[in-house]
């Protein structure tokens, strides 16, 4: 991944739009990245691999809590208990 400089992404803020069309460009600040500019496919496609992630995360904690017993009602239990 390209990385640059605050001062240099400002100064070329255009061409910077247009090179990030074909990479993702890291900007940075006083030595460390501290954003990075990715054309919406590229930002789309991470945004996508995140949600499935979310996804699979949240059906494989639905099948340890179905595994172990835990039902609905128990949970309330568990939530409204002080």
């Amino acid at each position: 991944m390209k990385s640059i400089d605050e001062a240099e992404a400002q100064a070329r803020l255009d061409e910077i739009l247009d090179e990030a069309q074909q990479q993702p460009i890291a900007i940075r600040r006083e030595g460390a990245d501290i954003a990075v500019v990715l054309s919406m496919p590229e930002y789309e496609r991470v945004r996508q691999a995140a949600v499935r992630e979310f996804l699979a995360l949240r059906d494989d904690i639905a099948r340890e809590v179905s595994a172990s017993g835990l039902t609905k009602a128990r949970l309330s239990e568990l939530l409204n208990s002080d």
